[in-house]
């Protein structure tokens, strides 16, 4: 398609658009009077609508049934976490019972790496990403002290090429085939969440078996975003948030996925607790624990239901969506705010370097922009015209047009402002 930057054809593509309906069912902040142009789904997605209906009917039930509710609610508080195994799965590319929800994300991987991560003499470590996500960084650096050992010894980054934004595929595997039998877990961003660079996570999947190892993903910034296959990919595990493109609301739960080939197998340590227990037998107060034959014998309490039920309405619309169509619009609209940005950069004596890759199956709903030349007082700019975006030192702002909610007018809309911004500081300069 041939991409004009004006506002006539960002409105056509709106028209055109069979998702835009959506942006209603959405709550949007307000600058100055008017609706934000919301670029942050990538940290905290917006409010549904209909995630207040959700949470009062949880908060009826416990004012009309008490504890009665977790039998007698029109959703049943003890299996209420039951509800997201199917949909879930269709996201992220799973069976049904290879998925639960419970937690949050790091707590997550901390549990799964009890199940996953059991070094030896011989095979102890972990490869992960440079300069991952600060919480990755800790926990697998805490993990590893756990177990009694040295992180510089235990954990192997895999390091981007000087003068590089990407990491590359076979630079990759080559470091797992390096670390070969002293492998004993790949755990790696399936999103960079400063890049926006998607990995190429079936061959590296691969590439950790190939080498003894277990492998498994933090999704946070894949899951609700990218196409995923973690079952057809043989992943061993993974773990994301809720609260980034599914928009459940601000630290909400998060979502597991342990391989159907663990379930049941009495040589998988784990943490257990109550609610992993089997569920026809829970309320049986047995001593000896007896597993659930699904990913919920990683459950330990009792699901938070009030947090999960604005999860479960955004999920309503996801299922209803689906996400073809969701990935089909996101392709489109990144390459608009991309076609925008160019467009932009023409006009004006900047230089902006967009470092996710230019490839649609290397990215997601995010790009990454340097705004070579522009400090701090651009982003504040943007803040001040009502444009939430992500700033990230030193100069990089993070844009993520979730599909459900943005609008190609809005992409329109940002350049103009974007351009106002620049060519105002260099008047003034």
């Amino acid at each position: 398609m041939q991409f004009e930057n004006t506002r006539e054809f960002a409105q056509q593509l709106d028209a055109q658009d069979p998702l835009s309906e959506y942006r209603d069912e959405f709550i949007f902040p307000r600058v100055n009077g008017k609706e934000v142009i919301y670029f942050t789904g990538n940290s905290l997605g917006l409010q549904p609508k209909s995630a207040q209906k959700y949470v009062d009917e949880v908060m009826k039930d416990w004012a009309e049934l008490a504890v009665e509710g977790h039998f007698y609610a029109d959703k049943p508080w003890w299996d209420y976490h039951e509800r997201f195994s199917g949909k879930l799965a269709k996201i992220v590319g799973a069976k049904a019972e290879e998925v639960t929800v419970m937690n949050t994300l790091t707590v997550n991987l901390h549990l799964l790496m009890v199940s996953f991560y059991r070094p030896t003499a011989k095979r102890f470590k972990i490869i992960c990403e440079e300069k991952a996500f600060p919480s990755d960084q800790y926990m697998i650096s805490s993990q590893v002290r756990f177990h009694g050992l040295e992180p510089d010894e235990a954990i192997v980054e895999l390091k981007k090429r000087e003068g590089e934004h990407h990491f590359r595929t076979e630079d990759i595997l080559a470091k797992i085939e390096e670390v070969g039998e002293e492998c004993a877990l790949v755990l790696i961003g399936g999103v960079n969440y400063y890049t926006g660079q998607v990995l190429d996570m079936k061959t590296i999947t691969e590439a950790g078996h190939q080498a003894g190892a277990f492998v498994g993903w933090d999704l946070a910034h894949a899951a609700g975003n990218i196409e995923l296959k973690l079952s057809e990919w043989n992943v061993d595990f993974a773990a994301w948030c809720s609260y980034k493109y599914m928009n459940s609301g601000p630290g909400n739960a998060s979502g597991c996925f342990i391989n159907k080939k663990y379930h049941g197998r009495k040589d998988i340590p784990r943490f257990e607790g109550w609610w992993g227990h089997n569920k026809d037998r829970r309320f049986l107060m047995e001593p000896e624990f007896q597993p659930e034959p699904t990913a919920h014998a990683w459950q330990i309490s009792n699901a938070p239901i009030l947090a999960l039920a604005p999860y479960l309405a955004s999920l309503e619309m996801f299922d209803k969506v689906g996400m073809p169509a969701l990935i089909e619009k996101r392709n489109k609209i990144v390459a608009y705010l991309e076609y925008v940005l160019h467009e932009i950069d023409k006009d004006v004596e900047s230089s902006f370097e967009i470092i996710t890759p230019s490839s649609q199956k290397e990215r997601g709903t995010q790009l990454s922009v340097f705004l070579h030349g522009e400090g701090r007082g651009l982003f504040n700019f943007l803040m001040d015209k009502g444009v939430i975006t992500d700033w990230r030192e030193p100069n990089v702002i993070r844009l993520a047009p979730a599909p459900f909610y943005c609008s190609f007018e809005d992409m329109y809309n940002f350049g103009q402002i974007l351009k106002e911004g620049i060519l105002k500081k260099q008047v003034q300069g």
